[in-house]
């Protein structure tokens, strides 16, 4: 088998370049727009996969998939909201980390203390959100 040099030649403009192939009849900017996001959409599903757990499941009523996955579609919902809250200024993995070390501790059936370590990951929760665990002990009761 040998290379067809003249073929290669003609195909050298497309270097760089690569096909899209679509369903989609929108206009060329529309399906270029939407292209452009691609990535977007497999780090979520990347996300869904590894840090919620939503893979692999082993239930087999129908119910109950389709409770699992809307569980782990809502917790992607409210982690891209609070992403999106936070500028994406934070990655996954740092704001899964913080959040789930960020526990309260009851003191006396009473009041509720934070244990764990302000950072600007906290301080930016705070801030985004308008309370201050990181300062403040918490009455149980109002």
């Amino acid at each position: 088998m040998s290379l067809n040099e003249s073929q290669i030649e003609k195909e050298a403009i497309y270097d760089g370049f690569y096909m899209v192939c679509t369903s989609l009849e929108s206009p060329i900017e529309e399906i270029i727009k939407i292209n452009k996001r691609r990535w977007e959409i497999k780090e979520t599903f990347r996300i869904l996969k590894n840090k919620f757990l939503s893979h692999p499941i082993y239930l087999q009523r129908e119910t109950r998939i389709k409770a699992h996955f809307s569980t782990c579609f809502l917790s992607l919902l409210t982690f891209c909201i609070l992403e999106k809250k936070l500028n994406d200024t934070f990655t996954c993995p740092e704001l899964i980390s913080k959040l789930k070390e960020m526990k309260m501790l009851e003191i006396d059936g009473e009041d509720y203390v934070p244990p764990y370590t302000r950072t600007n990951i906290t301080d930016a929760l705070h801030e985004a959100f308008g309370f201050r665990t990181g300062f403040e002990i918490l009455p149980q009761k109002r």
